[in-house]
């Protein structure tokens, strides 16, 4: 009995010693502005001064691309993700900006609402998430911009368009 009542004071202790761990913690991440998290964006694998990989695709209204045909402003989303759908009314400003021929979006699933937002802006190209364009972009995730220059090399990439500078088409 005398080993039981030890083993219950040990466990007790145990659980006021986690219990003030958990609560400095809490307390450093408040202090610290760990509260509202800042991400630092999508993981992509292409960086400013990265070449494209090779590619060969076809539009939805026919349009041979590839990645010598590919210059100015390239967007990945994807079916059922929130944070595409929010950004495409912006994505289809800029790209009417641009111009079509220096757009491409690049939709992964099945979007109709997406395709047909962009297809009036934008070449689109449906594809499965890893079909070739997003391997030559080495892309996994959605949503993700490249801004690329005329040598096919990425200048900028981001999640949002204000980590592209699309003050200009590069």
């Amino acid at each position: 009995m005398p080993y039981l009542t030890a083993a219950v004071v040990l466990i007790g202790l145990l659980c006021v010693f986690n219990l003030i761990l958990t609560l400095g913690l809490v307390r450093r991440i408040r202090q610290t502005g760990g509260g509202g998290v800042q991400h630092a964006g999508p993981p992509l694998a292409l960086r400013p001064g990265s070449p494209i990989g090779a590619f060969a695709a076809v539009t939805v209204d026919g349009e041979p691309v590839s990645h010598d045909t590919v210059t100015g402003l390239v967007g990945f989303f994807s079916a059922g993700c929130e944070p595409c759908h929010k950004l495409l009314p912006r994505f289809t400003e800029h790209a009417r900006a641009l111009g079509r021929e220096n757009v491409l979006a690049v939709v992964g699933g099945d979007d109709a609402e997406a395709v047909e937002a962009l297809t009036p802006v934008a070449r689109v190209i449906v594809e499965d998430f890893d079909g070739p364009v997003a391997d030559a972009f080495q892309n996994t995730w959605t949503p993700a911009l490249y801004l690329l220059g005329s040598d096919h090399h990425v200048v900028a990439a981001g999640g949002r368009l204000e980590d592209l500078p699309l003050t200009s088409t590069a």
